[in-house]
């Protein structure tokens, strides 16, 4: 099996790598059968960013390594033929600024708007081309994936999404008005848009799986069925059944 080893910039990640590349043998990534990835959660969003063909087997060199599997130099090839494969689609955000630009970027986990000043941000939402809620005053709201319903989302109080159900999570951050409003799970098709109400009192940045862009007017974000991110996990441990235990903690 030809493997590509990509680590993080943390010595354990470096020294693992160097062990595993020559015990297997490393390729470059244009001759690899799979990529393995050696660092945290910041790392795989980072590979599969890159990378839109090859499967990506993660193993843990991090901090939470929610998206890697345990680290062991034993058996790899034998770990990586067992795999059970996750197969995730992002979200395609398109976002026009103040300064009449329009700016896309793909998110795995989540787009996100945040306020960028001391006051909170005046938000209209529309999903398919109808208005939804007139005024969101909130410190931000978000959409995310099934895959990143337990990371930003879950930390703002938003479901966690079993995966293959098609939907998506729209949750808000810290909402002031409606105070009571907990977000909507929305079909995987929809297209979301997020008009900003007053841009010059109340700035407010987009970000996709931190690629961020500042000064944003409004924002789009759909499903982008057409890319395919294949993730490698041990069996019994695979992302669904992560999604899952992390309901129960």
């Amino acid at each position: 099996m030809k493997m590509h080893f990509i680590a993080s910039s943390t010595e354990s990640a470096v020294t693992a790598a160097e062990a595993l590349s020559a015990r297997h043998g490393h390729v470059p990534m244009a001759e690899a059968e799979v990529i393995v990835a050696l660092g945290g959660d910041g790392l795989m969003l980072s590979v599969m960013h890159q990378n839109r063909g090859l499967p990506v087997y993660g193993m843990n060199r991090g901090t939470v390594g929610f998206l890697m599997n345990t680290y062991s130099e034993e058996d790899l090839p034998q770990r990586i033929a067992e795999a059970e494969e996750a197969v995730l689609n992002p979200l395609a955000m398109t976002a026009g600024t103040t300064d009449g630009h329009e700016h896309c970027a793909l998110a795995i986990n989540e787009v996100s708007l945040l306020r960028a000043g001391p006051q909170a941000a005046w938000l209209r939402i529309s999903i398919n081309g109808r208005v939804r809620m007139e005024e969101l005053v909130c410190d931000g709201a978000l959409l995310c994936t099934p895959a990143g319903s337990t990371a930003y989302n879950y930390s703002a109080n938003g479901p966690i999404l079993p995966l293959g159900s098609d939907v998506l999570a729209l949750t808000a951050i810290a909402a002031f008005r409606p105070r009571r409003w907990r977000g909507a799970i929305l079909p995987k098709d929809a297209t979301v848009r997020f008009d900003v109400l007053d841009p010059d009192k109340r700035p407010v940045m987009a970000d996709a799986d931190s690629r961020g862009v500042d000064s944003v007017l409004w924002v789009e974000i759909r499903s982008e069925n057409s890319i395919r991110h294949r993730l490698l996990f041990d069996p019994g441990h695979g992302l669904e059944e992560r999604v899952t235990r992390e309901q129960f903690v």
